[in-house]
């Protein structure tokens, strides 16, 4: 059974994988970047002052195919529920959204329920959040992803288990 990455590799030349932490990004961007030779740039937050505009056009501006795992769709989810704003505009990110578009790309959304979350972000020790708060940043995402939508391809993927 043919797997979506292997069709998002033969149509676009840029993939950004978003998605809650524990959902199983780091681990496609893996397999794209063995199977189809995709290149991965992990965006881990940004210092604070940091011009994120610049600096992710900066990564866009990367001649070739490109795997991102994480990028500037994480600032409109995480900023909100940890910080109270974002340090991007939504025009901002639409502006982003648009450069990835430009470069034949797409958004996957990579998600799972917020239970097989959490045993993951348990096995791997250190803070867990409560399944309240992986709820919120799982409905983030959603929004977020209808508002980018708009803008330039997207596409989801489930690494649950379950289904």
């Amino acid at each position: 059974m043919s797997q979506p990455w292997e069709a998002w590799a033969a149509t676009y030349s840029t993939i950004v994988v978003e998605g809650c932490d524990g959902v199983g990004k780091t681990t496609l961007c893996d397999l794209l970047a063995a199977r189809h030779c995709f290149p991965v740039i992990h965006s881990g937050r940004s210092p604070e002052g940091t011009d994120l505009v610049s600096r992710y056009h900066g990564i866009l501006a990367i001649a070739g195919k490109l795997v991102l795992d994480r990028s500037f769709v994480s600032e409109l989810v995480y900023g909100p529920i940890f910080r109270d704003r974002s340090r991007l505009t939504l025009a901002d990110a639409v502006g982003l959204a648009t450069a990835v578009a430009q470069r034949r790309g797409v958004l996957v959304h990579v998600r799972a329920s917020p239970e097989t979350i959490y045993e993951r972000l348990n096995a791997r020790g250190g803070n867990v959040w409560q399944l309240s708060v992986i709820h919120q940043i799982q409905d983030q995402y959603r929004r977020v992803f209808d508002r980018l939508a708009w803008h330039v391809p997207t596409a989801l993927y489930d690494t649950d288990p379950a289904t």
